[in-house]
């Protein structure tokens, strides 16, 4: 089974531990081998990754742009360091600048690439071009099963 995720960025400390417990209870039931697609971001990416690889299963990243790192949190890089060389499979686009169009065009690369997506999303339109409420249109669009995570009591800021 290949899954792609799709999900906010910058969660509340508090949501993240919310959005890891609902990533690993969604993750308990598969017994299919899992390969997670990822963009690797800070957030719900790396959460993500992380119960993917602690259920067993393994990592496909896909990098938008050379610069991608350079445009995350200066406190996801060693985190994006780690899980990146864990990755089984390494996807780059051909995008020097990280920015929306990049974004968007490698999160359409993953849904190619996927059975079926899972967004970590409370429903609210996306904030800017490539958010995770316009991935969710693309993988509409691409016929493919999208299951929502937002579990009771997570926010954004």
């Amino acid at each position: 089974m290949r899954i792609a995720i799709s999900g906010h960025r910058l969660l509340p400390e508090a949501t993240e531990a919310l959005v890891a417990e609902a990533l690993e209870e969604a993750l308990a039931p598969v017994t299919a081998n899992i390969v997670g697609l990822t963009c690797l971001a800070d957030g719900a990416d790396t959460l993500f990754a992380r119960a993917v690889l602690a259920h067993g299963g393994q990592v496909e990243v896909i990098v938008p742009a050379e610069q991608y790192l350079a445009g995350l949190p200066e406190e996801h890089h060693a985190e994006y360091r780690k899980l990146l060389a864990q990755a089984t499979k390494v996807h780059h686009m051909p995008f020097t600048e990280s920015d929306s169009e990049a974004h968007m065009a490698a999160s359409q690369h993953m849904l190619t690439l996927a059975d079926e997506l899972w967004a970590v999303w409370d429903g609210q339109p996306a904030r800017g071009y490539g958010g995770t409420a316009d991935v969710v249109q693309a993988a509409h669009a691409l016929n493919k099963p999208v299951r929502a995570i937002w579990p009771a009591g997570a926010s954004r800021d």
